[in-house]
């Protein structure tokens, strides 16, 4: 079944000053896929999804977005373009508890002005019960009722990233970006993780594109994979065709650069 394109950058070139962070640099992603970002430390991976949620700029290159060339704007206004990020670390509202953090992610998708929550009257109440239906059904999904009440400062690591999904998945966006979901985690939260991975893609339609140092994750669940290395790309195809392309095992064991 062919796909339409929802995502693509386009000859994309990100420097800061003398580092080039990102050269020449184009993949698309699919609507409905799971696309992997690989590479070494330093290749450049994270520069790119802060260039597709607009945190970065580049000096050259276009971002084209559900059809649209979409030009420089601030990483709140791609959110409300539809595209949303989880980061490598956990940036999560430590003091509030699991709840009021995915009802932090509703706020992109909340019509009422100010004055209407403050309050807390007619529409707005309204609004609110909505939001947190929406929020209850990401809780249960993710099997975390049992801590939503709690401040996530105080819960282990694997489930802070859980919680951070779900605040992702709370803004219902067309493309999820994932930065290194399963870094730091043990071999049964990374299963876990996985899981709901799929399950997000599966379920709910959601197109994800995620960067992720474990390889076996990579080419278990990924529809297809870009490889960059030193800011370039090293190769673009299936997780067969990656795996076994010369080039990308070099960069793996450390071949030396010329």
């Amino acid at each position: 079944m062919s796909r339409d394109v929802l995502l693509e950058v386009k000859n994309i070139s990100l420097s800061f000053g003398g580092v080039k962070a990102l050269r020449d640099i184009s993949f698309d992603i699919l609507e409905g896929e799971i696309r992997a970002i690989i590479g070494p430390n330093g290749a450049g991976k994270s520069s790119m999804l802060n260039v597709i949620n607009g945190f970065y700029h580049p000096q050259e290159g276009e971002v084209w977005f559900d059809g649209r060339l979409r030009g420089p704007m601030p990483s709140h206004e791609v959110a409300r373009l539809g595209i949303a990020r989880t980061f490598q670390n956990i940036a999560l509202f430590k003091g509030m508890s699991t709840l009021d953090n995915l009802m932090s992610g509703r706020l992109i998708n909340m019509k009422c002005n100010m004055f209407w929550q403050g309050l807390w009257r007619g529409p707005a109440e309204r609004e609110e019960m909505e939001h947190r239906e929406k929020v209850e059904e990401i809780i249960d999904f993710l099997k975390i009722q049992s801590i939503r009440k709690t401040p996530v400062g105080r819960l282990p690591y694997g489930l802070q990233k859980r919680v951070e999904l779900g605040r992702a998945l709370a803004a219902e966006s067309k493309l999820l970006l994932l930065d290194e979901p399963m870094a730091g985690m043990n071999l049964e939260e990374k299963e876990d993780m996985c899981r709901f991975i799929l399950d997000v893609n599966d379920e709910f339609g959601t197109t994800i594109a995620l960067i992720e140092h474990d390889m076996g994750v990579v080419m278990d669940i990924s529809h297809r994979v870009v490889v960059l290395d030193y800011g370039k790309k090293l190769a673009d195809g299936t997780p067969d065709e990656v795996r076994s392309d010369q080039r990308v095992i070099d960069a793996y064991l450390g071949v030396a650069h010329e």
